[in-house]
């Protein structure tokens, strides 16, 4: 990999950032000649034009001897849009340099066979490690048929999320509370278990900064048994929210949420082990493929030592609580031995205020790629 080439796929993937794409990949595009940017272009959003195709509609889809630069392998089936790489194939493209192979079965190296087959040069692997980290919600979803789940929790420096009494507001301060809604603006959606709608009554929306007229991102409560009050604030404001429950819950309770405008999906599973992954499965099969989970402990540890959880993010306030009842980051009956522990790697630490944010990728979560 040379410079120009690292140069290159870095205006890549700032281009593909700004896509809202999901549940497609976020995907980039440069038209390079004479070495001279003559086109850019990326996904706007799935449905619409894919990043080689918005690039080459500035050229008027003719860019004969140009090397495209593109973080993924170009698409080559008939979905909702044409083959991307009969259009490259088209343009008169001489070279492609792509980031990484497209780990979805349907493409996976046909792309690229595709257009050595029509003698255009492919090399790949530019920046490969950041082009799987921008991707990570798809390459897990692709591959696994699960959600790319971030679990977030805040903590005193004493590992309490509440005191003894069981009040919590506010634990982290401002700046950590602002990052947490920037994260909503970003992700599909934002679970939570009936344990903290009964709790905490949250909304659940994005509120700062205060200007936000962005899309809501879809609120998902779990709840096997439909506890959760049909009045809770969850279930009454204005942003799209999922009641995912056991087939076996109470019929004239799910009607009850769905007069209210909440979407119930009863989810088949064989036991109470089977809900959190077929309800995941579910959610990953209609779209919701990056997840910002906010649970209580218990929903905490069930979707952490059930291997669902692929980012870890720890706040850490600089204050203690103290007691023995005071509730901790994560419930449950808990490992018996050390090497029973989930593992996590480290990435990154920042201050947000007076606050810490860990980051962790979590190996059980599956691939380890971040976001």
């Amino acid at each position: 990999m040379d410079i120009e080439d690292r140069r290159y796929m870095e205006k890549v993937l700032r281009l593909a950032a700004k896509g809202r794409t999901s549940p497609n990949p976020k995907v980039g595009a440069l038209l390079v000649k004479d070495g001279r940017i003559i086109a850019t272009g990326y996904h706007h959003a799935a449905g619409l034009a894919h990043a080689e195709i918005d690039a080459l509609a500035k050229v008027n889809h003719r860019a004969p001897g140009a090397t495209l630069y593109v973080n993924l392998e170009p698409h080559c089936y008939h979905g909702k849009t044409p083959p991307c790489t009969d259009a490259i194939i088209e343009a008169g493209i001489r070279e492609v340099v792509a980031g990484m192979e497209d780990p979805n079965p349907r493409v996976r190296g046909r792309g690229f066979k595709q257009l050595r087959d029509a003698g255009i040069r492919v090399r790949t692997g530019i920046l490969e490690e950041r082009c799987r980290r921008l991707n990570a919600p798809f390459i897990r979803a692709v591959t696994t048929g699960l959600p790319f789940i971030i679990l977030k929790s805040a903590a005193t420096a004493d590992g309490h999320t509440a005191t003894k009494t069981g009040a919590s507001r506010w634990i982290t301060g401002d700046q950590a509370r602002r990052y947490v809604h920037r994260l909503r603006a970003r992700v599909d959606a934002v679970l939570v278990g009936s344990g903290t709608v009964l709790g905490d009554d949250p909304l659940l929306t994005v509120r700062w900064p205060p200007s936000y007229r962005g899309p809501m991102p879809t609120r998902i409560v779990l709840d096997r048994r439909l506890r959760s009050p049909v009045n809770a604030h969850v279930f009454n404001t204005d942003a799209p929210t999922w009641l995912l429950t056991t087939e076996s819950a109470p019929r004239r309770r799910m009607e009850a949420f769905r007069a209210q405008g909440v979407r119930v999906i009863p989810v088949a599973c064989d036991q109470d082990d089977d809900f959190l992954p077929s309800a995941m499965r579910r959610l990953a099969r209609d779209g919701l493929i990056e997840i910002l989970a906010e649970p209580g402990a218990r929903l905490a540890a069930s979707l952490l030592f059930s291997g669902l959880v692929s980012r870890y993010l720890l706040f850490l306030a600089p204050k203690c609580f103290g007691g023995r009842d005071a509730p901790g980051i994560l419930g449950g009956e808990g490992v018996a031995e050390v090497s029973e522990a989930i593992p996590m790697k480290w990435e990154r630490t920042r201050r947000l205020g007076p606050d810490l944010l860990l980051e962790a990728s979590v190996e059980a979560g599956g691939e380890s790629e971040g976001t």
